[in-house]
């Protein structure tokens, strides 16, 4: 990071600034909570404003410039994207109301699993046998007019590839009959790849967060791509597309690598 880092009271700051905020979010945990046992109607909606506004806060305190192109559909929909960091989660869930997908375990996370649960986190149990349950989870979900991110690549990468896209997860925006919006998402330094944004290897969230707040500003460019009828295509039609829609944005031809392969990180 020669040459990219900031000082060291600065990093300071910037690690009291995300520890404050994330006290913050705990109380609007606590909020959230008392809403859902008092106003059960009425909580999704504000739930979904003070987590965007949160999210959008954060990114301030963090070493992040996001660039959008594109709009996010106000319809009810399907993102599908790429998976480079949990900071993903941050940068798209400042840019609509949108529920996330996660493994079950995230759910008793300290702190992380608390926020993730008061953001309205669609949270599944993986392992076989749990296809069918999974998909009726995600469907209802959309039923209900909430727009859902899902990472289908199941992993993070360092951002020089995609991944296939498993198809699986798609049938629920067939299901649902509700569009499928592909979304590419990549980090940048000086024009390049970034290497420090990317929760890949061994990473582990407090080491990465004490890097990352250690770097001069990345750039984040997010494009939201056409919307892709559900309806007129089965779920692996649906990947393929998307998945080709995804690489060509990121300019990573159709998803191959161009550089060395990187390990990659099970998605949260």
């Amino acid at each position: 990071m020669t040459g990219r880092s900031v000082n060291t009271p600065r990093r300071g700051v910037r690690l009291i600034a995300v520890i404050g905020w994330i006290s913050c979010g705990l109380l609007l945990v606590c909020w959230a909570q008392l809403m859902q046992w008092l106003r059960p109607a009425s909580v999704d909606q504000q739930r979904q404003k003070l987590t965007r506004w949160w999210m959008r806060n954060l990114i301030r305190i963090l070493p992040l410039q996001v660039k959008v192109s594109g709009k996010p559909t106000a319809a009810t929909a399907l993102w599908v994207s790429n998976h480079v960091s949990w900071l993903d989660i941050v940068v798209l869930g400042a840019q609509a109301p949108v529920h996330f997908l996660s493994k079950a375990e995230v759910r008793s996370w300290p702190v992380i699993g608390w926020l993730a649960s008061a953001a309205g986190t669609c949270f599944i149990q993986r392992g076989q046998g749990t296809s069918a349950s999974v998909q009726e989870q995600l469907t209802s979900v959309l039923n209900a007019n909430r727009s859902l991110v899902i990472f289908a690549e199941g992993t993070t990468t360092a951002g020089d590839r995609v991944r296939t896209f498993h198809g699986r997860l798609l049938s629920a925006a067939i299901d649902a009959q509700v569009p499928t919006q592909p979304v590419a998402v990549a980090y940048r330094y000086a024009d390049e790849r970034d290497d420090i944004a990317p929760f890949i290897d061994d990473d582990e969230f407090s080491q990465h967060l004490w890097r990352l707040l250690g770097s001069k500003d990345i750039e984040v460019e997010v494009q939201f791509l056409p919307l892709q009828d559900s309806t007129s295509q089965n779920r692996n039609q649906l990947a393929r597309n998307a998945h080709t829609a995804v690489s060509q944005a990121l300019g990573l031809d159709d998803g191959k690598i161009t550089s060395e392969p990187a390990e990659v990180k099970a998605a949260a």
